[in-house]
């Protein structure tokens, strides 16, 4: 094995990395030259003469910045994370491999672009013809390669379309009420959750919820979980390390953990010419989940002319570094965006087992075998180790209890064909118009997303999309008897889903809430997210005039929290007094921003989390505080205006005001505790930060942390503002990836991404992007060949082998 020092590799010169001068490469697998010309924030604007070159190009290029990502993601999708951690990767790989798409795999590749099994095909060998370059010189690996030992593997079309990250958790919601259920009864838990419906709250005939556990899940979360690398896989014997476990956080830098589903949100909106500046269409998108090191998202523009009478491509924007195409973006004719739109595409089914043959379930009045199959997993340090799959009717079985003779299985919309997420936006970069649009958007099952339209005909719409299931006669929201009783009857069809085009209000904008119109005949959700972030849009662009860009960059980094400014007035009615009193002044005269320099935000920040524990500690007894999730900050906001003798008791506002008061000391205990007793040091920033650690800086020695790891800095925004932030103090997930869109000017469009476009640390663009992304500078995402030019960084040649 090479023995190379940490050191040295991040000093080294890597041709993938840190040269600057113009690079010619000689590849096989071309047909034609490929231009790539990177800019000055490290995108990369690649030009081919055809189709099949340009998606070559873009996976030879992912990989070539991206490379550790990529096989991460790649032993993720195929469950050969054992190979190289050993036994506690087996529960991970024996769920991915036991929930992987096991449908018509032709049909799948076949679904998502007229030329999708080329355009996959050709990715796929672009991001295996750098892996080969990567065995010729192996200085071309990043440091994690040599620290690990490993080398990276080749990838197939499977792991393009791989669900390993389908971004739903319809069971854990099942899972989460049949707990509650089991603790509160169902009243109580209609009275304490934000359901926007009727919502089914009884146990089915043939169910017990009180044998529904969290074991349930167990083989459902490690297929999703994070690989977490310790001492024992370090192979590079000239490394020093520290003995320490990841930092909070680290272990979720992967992809998004299903505990957080709920969390995942967005903001997406698109403004009418007739309240723009230019005359034209705005769009604007920030998604949020994982701001993580790598970067979630990886910024591209791909060019190619038409050509035997197929559509061309010139299509700018970001996506998932391992997908080919752009999932957010323009092209020359609109933008787009998206944000989670809430669809339960999951459902839960309880067997009943035969007590005389486990392999048996009831199903349709009679004994069904399941079926099976058997998969062998290579460990390392150890033989390897055999499972046995199994599947019913609907799906894996994911969890089996022989001694209630029950078994779980898990139906999923995201197991047919056509719910690889994001893959559909390659039918989407080429839309012309909205009613193309809609169309390409009818290919995309996976995950529910709003989508929205602007172009440069001053067209404005929305359109929901994925893959909904239709249940006739039950709602989806508790597991449910697997005797063939409650089946699915197909799904409804993308394009009859909630959109519109044009709304009277002169703009249409999406945050994951509650959007559905009244009376629509489906069901598909029970969980919205809080509606603060959309009511906050909704105040700014129900006056907007004369908007910009800038306006637009302004809104995306607001921090103002709609649910403070209904709270705090009620806060101020108790008679508080000493530095309570103090406490409250400050947000009597506060903007109700989540400013990182506001005192305000702060004492109103650990007010309300203290105030969120106490009202939970009144509704859910202590022993039952393991099935019930928290309090939400809406239910919350409604109580304190309206407090409901449920919550409070016989004199609700009394109590009420008590508890206000009990919550006010406790935080000025806690930020006295934290930042000390002065008043005018409790920043909001000093108690939310990003900090963005390399997934492997755990097992390194400090001073190298310090050439891995990106430094602290203080954050504004909270969960429910529009500039979206998620976490504890440090902040693990909200919006790293922004664009904004003027279509009267494509080389004005706007964006943010963080820490870079790279994952090297070799690398120039590993971190630029970091400060102005924490500060709100945006970057241009120039779209002509002259700007881009003007503004390059290097220009990269691939050449075909003769």
């Amino acid at each position: 094995m090479r023995k190379i020092l940490f050191a040295i590799l991040l000093a080294m010169s890597s041709s993938v990395a840190t040269a600057q001068e113009d690079q010619s490469v000689t590849i096989s697998g071309l047909t034609e030259p490929v231009e790539i010309i990177k800019d000055k924030w490290g995108i990369s604007h690649i030009y081919a003469q055809n189709q099949a070159d340009l998606f070559f190009a873009q996976g030879y290029n992912a990989v070539r910045d991206r490379l550790f990502q990529f096989e991460i993601w790649r032993r993720k999708a195929t469950g050969t994370l054992s190979e190289i951690m050993g036994a506690k990767a087996i529960a991970h790989d024996e769920g991915a491999r036991l929930l992987r798409f096991r449908g018509d795999l032709k049909a799948e590749l076949a679904h998502y672009h007229p030329d999708s099994v080329e355009i996959i095909n050709a990715f796929v060998d672009g991001v295996n013809a750098y892996i080969k370059e990567t065995e010729k010189n192996p200085d071309l690996l990043s440091f994690e390669f040599n620290l690990l030992g490993i080398k990276p593997g080749y990838w197939t079309p499977e792991i393009v379309i791989s669900r390993h990250n389908a971004l739903t958790g319809g069971i854990s919601n099942e899972i989460m009420l049949a707990k509650a259920i089991t603790a509160l009864g169902g009243e109580k838990v209609r009275d304490i959750m934000p359901f926007y419906r009727n919502t089914y709250l009884k146990p089915f005939d043939g169910v017990d919820l009180a044998k529904i556990t969290n074991d349930i899940m167990a083989s459902y979360i490690a297929s999703r979980s994070q690989p977490v690398f310790d001492q024992s896989d370090v192979k590079n014997p000239q490394m020093t390390f520290i003995n320490a476990k990841p930092q909070f956080g680290d272990e979720n830098f992967w992809n998004d953990p299903i505990e957080g589903i709920n969390n995942i949100g967005s903001n997406n909106w698109v403004i009418a010419g007739r309240r723009t500046k230019s005359g034209k269409p705005i769009m604007a998108n920030d998604p949020h989940r994982t701001i993580q090191n790598p970067s979630l998202r990886y910024m591209v523009h791909l060019n190619a002319p038409a050509k035997d009478g197929k559509r061309g491509w010139n299509v700018i924007g970001g996506g998932e570094p391992v997908l080919p195409g752009v999932s957010i973006g323009h092209n020359e004719y609109g933008a787009w965006g998206l944000t989670i739109f809430r669809i339960d595409q999951e459902d839960l089914y309880v067997y009943k087992t035969n007590p005389d043959n486990p392999n048996q379930y009831w199903y349709d009045d009679e004994w069904v075998n399941m079926e099976t199959e058997q998969t062998t997993i290579s460990v390392k340090g150890q033989g390897d180790v055999s499972a046995t799959l199994k599947y019913s009717k609907h799906g894996p079985v994911i969890f089996e209890d022989p001694e209630n003779h029950l078994a779980y299985g898990l139906k999923a919309a995201w197991l047919d064909v056509g719910a690889t997420p994001y893959l559909a936006s390659l039918r989407m970069d080429q839309a012309q118009n909205f009613r193309e649009f809609r169309e390409a958007c009818s290919f995309s099952g996976l995950p529910g997303e709003n989508m929205v339209w602007a172009d440069s005909e001053g067209t404005i719409g929305w359109q929901s999309v994925g893959l909904t299931p239709m249940r006739f006669g039950w709602d989806g929201s508790l597991p449910i008897p697997g005797d063939g009783t409650y089946e699915w009857d197909g799904y409804v069809p993308i394009k009859q889903m909630p959109h519109i085009t044009n709304p009277v209000a002169g703009w249409y904008g999406t945050a994951n809430n509650h959007n559905v119109p009244a009376g629509y005949p489906n069901i598909f959700s029970d969980f919205y997210s809080d509606p603060a972030r959309a009511e906050r849009m909704a105040e700014v662009l129900d006056a907007a005039a004369d908007q910009t860009v800038q306006d637009s960059m302004t809104l995306q980094y607001d921090t103002k929290s709609m649910n403070a400014e209904k709270m705090t007035p009620v806060i101020g009615k108790v008679r508080l007094s000493g530095k309570l009193r103090d406490a409250q002044k400050k947000l009597a005269n506060w903007d109700h921003r989540l400013d990182r320099n506001s005192v305000a935000a702060a004492i109103f920040d650990l007010w309300e989390q203290s105030m969120l524990a106490l009202v939970y500690q009144r509704l859910v007894p202590e022993d039952q505080a393991v099935n019930v999730s928290m309090i939400t900050r809406e239910k919350l906001t409604q109580w304190l205006i309206d407090p409901p003798d449920f919550v409070f008791g016989d004199n609700p506002a009394r109590t009420r005001d008590r508890m206000i008061k009990q919550s006010m000391e406790m935080a000025v205990s806690k930020l006295t505790e934290k930042l000390g007793p002065d008043m005018d040091k409790w920043l909001y920033g000093s108690l939310h930060y990003a900090e963005l650690n390399h997934p492997l800086s755990h097992l390194l020695s400090a001073d190298e942390q310090k050439k891995v790891n990106i430094p602290r800095l203080p954050r504004g925004g909270g969960s429910n503002t529009l500039n979206a932030n998620h976490g504890n103090s440090r902040q693990t997930s909200g919006a790293s990836f922004r664009m904004i869109v003027d279509t009267a000017d494509w080389d004005g469009a706007m964006g943010t991404n963080t820490p870079g476009q790279s994952a090297d640390p070799r690398s120039k663009h590993y971190a630029d992007l970091y400060e102005n992304w924490n500060k709100g500078d945006y970057f241009p995402m120039y779209y002509s060949k002259d700007k881009i030019s003007d503004n390059r960084d290097i220009i990269i040649h691939l050449k075909p082998m003769d």
